[in-house]
């Protein structure tokens, strides 16, 4: 081991109060490889939605969709919410017009019986 990953373990051992285990460790180094990966994913998407959204400024009839990427790149957790929350009104709209559309049908069908 070199002489920073001994202070590293040194260090952790005094913030939780005692040494962590040969598991322990290879736990937590496993978590924070995966936390650096999802960390670069999120990087690399927000590069490509930035390249994207300047595409599509420079294309007058997408600039909505540019909007909305920029919307999206400023403010992502609070757009899913209202993404969600959008999809939801939309099931739930669709489900009303089949119901109004089956009671007419059946109203039509009722009168001309």
């Amino acid at each position: 081991m070199s002489r920073q990953q001994i202070e590293e373990e040194l260090e952790q051992a005094r913030e939780m109060g005692r040494w962590l285990s040969d598991e322990e460790r290879d736990h937590l180094a496993a978590r924070k490889q995966e936390e650096r990966l999802a960390f670069e994913h999120d990087q690399q998407l927000r590069k490509r939605l930035i390249v994207l959204a300047g595409v599509f400024l420079l294309i007058p009839p997408l600039w909505p969709v540019s909007a909305g990427l920029a919307v999206y790149l400023l403010f992502p957790q609070s757009f899913r919410r209202l993404m969600v929350l959008a999809g939801g009104s939309l099931l739930l709209l669709i489900a009303l017009g089949i119901g109004t559309m089956g009671v007419a049908l059946a109203l039509l069908w009722a009168v001309l019986s």
